[in-house]
């Protein structure tokens, strides 16, 4: 008889056990039985000095033979006896099939325990460990329900850290407030009966392990990979039941907690959220639901989601095809008016917004909905582009630009009009006449025009009354996140905070500390409202563009000019910065920005210098007269920009000495089409542009060459420069060429530029993180003496 039977066997008279007749099972099979417990201790670590919670988990592996419990290794023809007051039995041990269900539990990870532990009573089992608290958890999850269905008998001690309740559903109940500008949701679970939300016991782990709101965190993390939930304890309860959740149903609730959860609401089961935000309940609805009110605010939901579903053609009477992701961006716009919510339309210049917004406006023209007028607001220079492009691709539509002295006359006829044309410019001189007439919708074209939410313009725009707004820009963003929010109180005001309250959440954590996390969290939550789309995505029948920095030196006069500059500039941005910081210094700092750029680029354009000295005003002047002969004898044609219009004049002198032949646009140009049409035809090969002046409502297809003369702080800016050329209609590769002087204030700009540019790109496309900000070390590199 082995010890273990002896502890087990039940007692028995002497006079019974001699009454009785022994019976002997020998080929009766054990059930293995499992015990799980878990030693919770304090223990002190000599490495850090301090005093570690620690916790110790064992399975005990013994074998049931009737109601005989032993455990151990068995001896050859050892006997098992069982007597009772009626009978006597002698089972034989079956050592085969006990090594087989040790080696099933051994082959789902567990080793012997070498160490002894107080998780189970001692010598109560064969003691069994795992190799750390994934794999009992895995095990918990996975493999004991298994062990379970196989007829194994599991015994879970009180405290045993891993044991898990079942959860039965889930669901998500919505409570819309009386004014529908609002709602309440609950996201939860079902565990016995019992509706839990899942929101209080989320926080108290995310106290304890920030991470799960980071979406980076969370994209590493399988979608089966099962996060351990402690629930809250009952007064029946000895300890605290667990459930373990997989992060595939997790990480949507974690985003939304993420964005919307505010401290004082940390003992309020649900979030709080605008009817906006209602976009994000699209990503619950994956989530297999049961959902309690709501209808029309999920709805609203799954419709933005899948905005491309829905059934739109192109306008009968617009003469003009639309390509594939043009009729997408109408499905976008109408999706929009439809749930009446505004929207940004931020495709890259070139790829024809102003087309797809009057296929929108003509659809609604059709569907009769455009019985009060649209309001089209734009730069000055943008007028003639929208009036040739109204009448060539939508002549249906009766257009009223309202420029001019002569538009005072019309104000009260708009109501008869389609499709009214204003400026930022005379807005709002007009907005006490504009604000009396109701509109159908309301379009900011170029809508970077109201990144100053206080600007006139800005203020203007939020008077007017309209059923639907929509913003069109290649550039949401040029500078700073504060340029969005501005897009984004136009369109939905309210919906990301006051000012403060912005930068608290967003501006302050992403631009001054590099905030990954934060950045990828207001990406996600204006991206439903904004439709983005890259040339390189959607294009492709664009042919190659191919960027060339092209390097100059500076001439021997300019590196004595530009030195004595910057050591002035040096000394009086450093005593500016001393005095009052550096964010109140930042007219000085550009300032002395500024008179080395143009140090750079020529020294005319610097007040002292009005003649070239003898040693040569420009290298860069140089070497662009130089690369401008050889590429017009190439017949190529090129497009060339620059920051000053000062500098522009002094390349057309020098091009008319040479008898070389331009066309011209800056800001005092009137007639905008004559240049264009000069160049479009052929008539000319180059074509002098204003960076400011061009940057918007020029179509250049013909030409295949760009040249910026000299670099400007915004990338974007540049691009949509550019973009006069590289556009939808451009049959030819484009060459862009950058002329930088090396080692100057130029060379830093264009590093400067590749992080402000991330910042756009990560913030409105989320691709990658982003750290740009203006620190002291960009001041000291930009003042740097030339090398």
């Amino acid at each position: 008889m082995s010890d273990a039977s002896k502890q087990h066997s039940p007692p028995a008279s002497q006079s019974a056990a001699d009454a009785t007749e022994e019976t002997s099972l020998d080929d009766l099979q054990p059930t293995a039985q499992l015990s799980l417990g878990t030693h919770r201790f304090i223990n002190y670590q000599p490495g850090n000095r301090r005093m570690v919670n620690e916790q110790q988990h064992r399975a005990g592996l013994s074998f049931l033979y009737a109601d005989i419990r032993v455990w151990g290794k068995a001896k050859a023809g050892e006997q098992i006896r069982y007597r009772t007051d009626e009978h006597s039995l002698s089972i034989a041990r079956q050592p085969k099939s006990e090594q087989a269900l040790r080696q099933e539990l051994q082959a789902l990870g567990f080793s012997p325990a070498l160490r002894q532990s107080q998780a189970l009573p001692k010598d109560s089992a064969e003691m069994y460990e795992l190799p750390n608290d994934a794999a009992w958890l895995r095990f918990a999850q996975e493999q004991l329900p298994l062990l379970r269905s196989q007829g194994w008998r599991i015994d879970i001690q009180p405290g045993f850290n891993f044991e898990l309740l079942t959860v039965d559903d889930w669901y998500a109940d919505v409570t819309e407030s009386s004014e529908s500008s609002w709602f309440d949701l609950e996201v939860g679970i079902v565990v016995k009966g019992e509706r839990l939300s899942l929101l209080p016991i989320l926080l108290k782990v995310i106290r304890s392990t920030p991470t799960l709101l980071d979406p980076t965190f969370l994209a590493r993390k399988n979608d089966d990979e099962p996060l351990r939930l402690q629930l809250h304890k009952r007064a029946d309860d000895a300890h605290a039941p667990q459930v373990a959740l997989p992060f595939g149903r997790l990480k949507p609730i974690l985003g939304l907690l993420a964005e919307f959860h505010l401290r004082e609401q940390s003992s309020e089961p649900t979030l709080r959220m605008r009817r906006a935000d209602a976009a994000r309940l699209a990503q619950l609805d994956r989530l297999d639901l049961h959902w309690r009110g709501g209808e029309q605010l999920l709805d609203f939901a799954r419709r933005l989601r899948d905005y491309r579903q829905q059934a739109v053609t192109t306008p009968a009477g617009l003469q003009a095809e639309l390509r594939p992701y043009q009729l997408e961006g109408l499905r976008w716009m109408q999706t929009l008016r439809t749930l009446e919510i505004g929207g940004i339309l931020a495709d890259d210049m070139g790829l024809g917004k102003t087309l797809q917004t009057l296929a929108h406006l003509l659809t609604e023209k059709q569907a009769g909905r455009l019985d009060r007028p649209a309001l089209v607001v734009m730069p000055t220079s943008l007028i003639p582009n929208w009036e040739d492009e109204a009448a060539r691709f939508a002549p249906q539509l009766k257009l009223l630009t309202l420029h001019g002295p002569a538009r005072q006359q019309y104000f009260g006829q708009l109501a008869s009009y389609d499709l009214l044309l204003t400026t930022y410019a005379l807005l709002p001189r007009d907005i006490e006449k504009l604000a009396e007439h109701p509109l159908h919708l309301l379009i900011l074209d170029e809508a970077q025009n109201i990144k100053n939410a206080s600007s006139k313009a800005a203020l203007a725009v939020s008077r007017l009354p309209t059923r639907h707004r929509l913003c069109l820009t290649g550039t949401p963003l040029e500078n700073h996140l504060g340029e969005l929010w501005s897009l984004f109180h136009f369109l939905m005001p309210g919906w990301l905070g006051d000012t403060a309250t912005f930068k608290r959440d967003y501006r302050t954590p992403i631009e001054k500390h590099g905030d990954n996390t934060r950045l990828q969290h207001l990406s996600a939550r204006i991206k439903p409202f904004l439709l983005r789309r890259r040339k390189e995505d959607v294009a492709s029948e664009l042919p190659p563009k191919n960027e060339i920095v092209h390097w100059v030196e500076l001439s021997p006069a300019q590196r004595d000019l530009y030195e004595t500059v910057r050591l002035a500039m040096d000394r009086k941005v450093r005593d500016e910065i001393e005095h009052k910081g550096l964010a109140r210094s930042q007219l000085v700092i550009f300032d002395a920005l500024l008179r080395l750029r143009q140090v750079c680029c020529d020294l005319r354009l610097i007040k002292t210098m009005t003649k070239r000295p003898s040693g040569g005003s420009s290298g860069k002047l140089d070497s662009l007269l130089e690369m401008l002969e050889e590429l017009l004898a190439e017949g190529r044609r090129v497009l060339l920009f620059s920051q000053f219009t000062s500098m522009l004049a002094l390349i057309g002198e020098e091009l008319e000495q040479r008898g070389l032949h331009y066309v011209q646009i800056t800001g005092k140009t009137s007639d905008r089409r004559t240049p264009v049409k000069r160049f479009q035809n052929g008539e000319v090969q180059l074509f002098l542009i204003s960076l400011k002046a061009g940057g918007t409502g020029l179509n250049l297809t013909a030409a295949d060459t760009v040249i910026h003369y000299d670099p400007w702080w915004n990338p974007a800016a540049q691009d949509q420069a550019t973009d006069r050329a590289y556009r939808i209609g451009q049959d030819k590769p484009v060459f862009v060429y950058k002329l930088i002087a090396r080692g100057t204030v130029e060379e830093k700009i264009q590093q400067l530029q590749k992080r402000k540019a991330a910042l756009a790109a990560n913030v409105l496309e989320q691709d990658g993180s982003s750290d740009w900000q203006l620190e002291q070390s960009d001041i000291d590199a930009l003042l740097a003496p030339l090398p």
